[in-house]
C-alpha cells in the first residue's frame, strides 16, 4: 500500500510514531483499523459473526496435537 501525504503531515506521523514507539506503517495502520471499527458495516458484520451457532457434532477439543498431526510413522 502507497500513501501520498504533504510533508507536513510526514512530520507529524513520525512524531507521533516516535511518541507511542511505533513506526510510521503501524500507526497509520492502527488508525485505519480504528476508523474502520467506528464504521457500522463493521459492527453488523460482528453483530452476524456472534449470532453463528456451533455446528453439532463438531467439538474443537477433540482435535489431533501437533505431535499426532505430524505423526508420519
Amino acid at each position: 500500500m502507497t500513501i501520498t501525504v504533504t510533508e507536513e503531515v510526514a512530520q507529524w506521523a513520525r512524531r507521533k510514531a516516535a511518541e507511542e514507539n511505533t513506526s510510521v506503517s503501524k500507526l497509520v495502520g492502527r488508525m485505519l483499523e480504528d476508523e474502520m471499527r467506528r464504521r457500522g458495516e463493521y459492527w453488523e458484520a460482528y453483530e452476524t459473526v456472534k449470532k453463528i451457532k456451533p455446528i453439532k457434532g463438531l467439538d474443537a477439543s477433540k482435535r489431533m496435537n501437533r505431535e499426532e498431526l505430524y505423526d508420519r510413522r
